[in-house]
């Protein structure tokens, strides 16, 4: 696991969270926290923040919908009482999960850190963003829906607040929500409250938390985190030669799986050693089956998956496999509701940016 830093823990978050960076707050559960609930306690969801924490009022909370619509509005909470309630179980990832097996390539520099651990799911409560949108009425030449939050941060000399956007026609969908409540409980500071975005089954910074505005364009967000930093490139580009506008936008995430216990360096007895972990895919395609190797590739086995959780939700696995004596390669791979399953090589996938690892997942250990 990489370099962990040391900080006092955040108000309602579990003392034992991995700290990636302490300021901006970036930290995610240990994996075995991680892979012992299908739904993630809030205390141990990953927190991923490119600025400070606001603090908000919700008494006098309001957030703004104006751009390409026939009635610019402010709503608050109360506004938003008077529309039908949703729910949805969905899992949030980090586009950079799993960027560490990427730094084994070529490094990474300037970028977290993450392990496997940027990743965690919850059932969301509120208000669908359809029916918000439709008191606004979109106008016809209306393509993107941008979402700004009142998190500041600062980027090539300006400070703005995080934002991005996402296709019309995705925000129309049923699962998008303006989320208030979080596994049965109001939405923490950290986790956006008093509202965010929450958008299953797109990168995790498309949710965007501490909702300030909503505006509606004909092309996708100038917003620096759209348009500049979440995009993924091709391997031979990196920051000296990078054309920051050549990257593709990320949306829709791919398949992907990730053995949580047991981890890479331990020495296990030989004998029956339980596998567990966690798959997951975007685009409401679900996870259909999850194989799992002990000989390096060389053959594969079935795993047993738990319950499905939805289709925006990702599926735990589990095995008990016999190991022998010696040095063990343990690798995973997931294949989803469309059969479509995950690159074998980690150099396949890099990215100097270290976005969306989807790769093998392979762990070492050794038997005595």
């Amino acid at each position: 696991m990489s370099e962990t830093k040391s900080a006092p823990p955040a108000v309602g978050k579990h003392p034992d969270l991995v700290v990636r960076e302490v300021s901006p707050l970036n930290a995610g559960p240990t994996l075995d926290a991680l892979v012992a609930h299908e739904t993630t306690p809030n205390e141990w969801f990953f927190v991923r923040n490119h600025g400070d924490i606001p603090e908000v009022d919700a008494a006098t909370y309001q957030f703004s919908i104006d751009g390409l619509v026939e009635k610019p509005m402010d709503l608050s909470l109360g506004d938003l009482a008077r529309l039908p309630r949703r729910t949805v179980f969905a899992t949030l990832e980090c586009a950079g999960n799993r960027r560490d097996e990427l730094s084994t390539v070529t490094p990474i520099p300037g970028e977290l850190p993450w392990g496997a651990e940027a990743i965690s799911s919850a059932t969301w409560e509120g208000v669908a963003l359809a029916d918000v949108l439709a008191l606004a009425g979109p106008r016809p030449e209306a393509q993107h829906v941008e979402f700004v939050g009142l998190d500041p941060t600062e980027r090539l000399g300006r400070r703005f607040g995080f934002g991005g956007s996402i296709p019309l026609a995705k925000a129309l969908a049923a699962e998008v929500l303006l989320a208030d409540r979080m596994n049965g409980e109001p939405l923490p500071p950290t986790h956006g409250f008093p509202l965010r975005v929450v958008v299953p089954g797109y990168l995790g910074a498309r949710s965007v938390k501490w909702l300030s505005r909503i505006e509606l364009l004909a092309e996708p967000s100038k917003n620096y985190f759209q348009d500049h930093a979440y995009r993924l490139f091709p391997p031979w580009m990196n920051a000296s030669n990078v054309d920051w506008h050549s990257g593709m936008m990320l949306g829709d995430l791919p398949v992907t799986s990730v053995i949580a216990a047991p981890e890479t360096g331990a020495e296990l007895p030989a004998g029956s050693t339980p596998v567990s972990g966690y798959a997951y895919v975007g685009g409401g395609r679900g996870i259909a089956r999850v194989d799992l190797s002990i000989d390096g590739g060389a053959t594969w086995r079935p795993t047993e998956l738990g319950p499905e959780m939805g289709p925006w939700g990702w599926r735990l696995f589990s095995a008990n496999v016999e190991l022998h004596a010696g040095e063990h390669e343990l690798i995973v791979r997931a294949w989803d509701g469309s059969a479509q399953t995950q690159p074998a090589a980690i150099a396949d996938v890099w990215n100097f940016k270290g976005y969306a690892n989807n790769a093998w997942h392979r762990v070492r250990v050794r038997v005595v």
